[in-house]
């Protein structure tokens, strides 16, 4: 099984700090614990009310939020609860030892057009995924995974998913109007059984685009501009695109040329409106808030 990463992200409340998993912790679940006593259903919870600081202690679908008291800053603790909540993620402990007594949630699933014809968005009232996944083909997925099942029928072309929801495009075998209910009937019962949309076997920081793996830059190592170009892209462009069922990724920036290359994926991806979205749109947006930085976009169809 793959580790737990777990990353720092604060939140708008200055006392408390989540500390997200790249993993779900608990499904359909929510825990809050606010002294030693409370938290005998979570060892972890216990073990983290050791910690003079630690005022209440909540668990939730992939992250553990906690709140402090005002004696210590989480800047000086947050590295060292990090590595604590990592270390005992990645153990053979429980994260509960007693079955949730909590009622279940009905799991509802709606259709949803995007502006791509080829591809239908099926939304769920919960999340479905920690980290966006694409798979370009049956060849990418796992055996009882959804992916994989979904690949059963012979329409379905290509599949991302996304928080709570799942993009499918179709070959043009089938309209839309004919299979919409048998897919979205589907998705709620695998859904209710627990079974997840699973991952993609090509690797962490990769896409497909023809055949072909491209490895994506790290943050880290980019340029100061190819950073500012990531940052209004992961804050302007992609909350519009996903609430169409796609998704845009950056590639690279070419300093002489001025151009900037993204891959658009999901519902993007193939979509006929989508070169009027990039030159009307995310060309015009990087131009005025990045002047004499960048040109031209161009863009890959994942």
């Amino acid at each position: 099984m793959n580790p737990h990463i777990i990353t720092v992200t604060p939140t708008t409340n200055e006392a408390i700090v989540k500390f997200e998993s790249n993993q779900f912790l608990v499904k359909n679940e929510s825990y809050e614990f606010k002294n030693i006593d409370e938290a005998k259903p979570s060892p972890l919870a216990q073990q983290l009310f050791y910690l003079p600081f630690v005022k209440t202690v909540y668990i939730t679908q992939n992250f553990i939020a906690i709140e402090r008291y005002d004696i210590i800053e989480w800047s000086d603790v947050q590295e060292e609860v990090k590595e604590q909540i990592e270390n005992y993620l990645n153990s053979d402990a429980p994260l509960l030892n007693v079955a949730t007594t909590q009622k279940k949630v009905p799991v509802t699933v709606y259709a949803e057009t995007t502006p791509n014809p080829a591809v239908m968005k099926f939304v769920a009232n919960k999340k479905i995924v920690v980290n966006s996944t694409e798979f370009k083909s049956v060849a990418d997925t796992f055996e009882n995974t959804l992916s994989r099942k979904l690949y059963n029928f012979p329409f379905v072309k290509e599949i991302y998913a996304d928080e709570n929801y799942i993009s499918i495009q179709k070959h043009d075998i089938a309209s839309w109007e004919e299979v919409t209910f048998e897919i979205r009937s589907f998705i709620k019962e695998a859904i209710e059984k627990g079974m997840e949309i699973g991952a993609s076997k090509h690797e962490a920081g990769t896409v497909k685009k023809e055949g072909e793996t491209i490895e994506l830059p790290k943050f880290e190592n980019l340029d100061d501009v190819s950073k500012k170009v990531v940052e209004i892209l992961d804050e302007y462009i992609k909350p519009a695109v996903a609430s169409d069922g796609g998704n845009i990724v950056f590639e690279s920036y070419d300093e002489s040329s001025k151009e900037v290359r993204v891959i658009l994926q999901g519902a993007c991806s193939g979509c006929p409106s989508s070169t009027m979205t990039l030159k009307s749109g995310i060309e015009t947006m990087l131009r005025d808030m990045l002047p004499g930085k960048v040109d031209r976009v161009m863009a890959i169809n994942g």
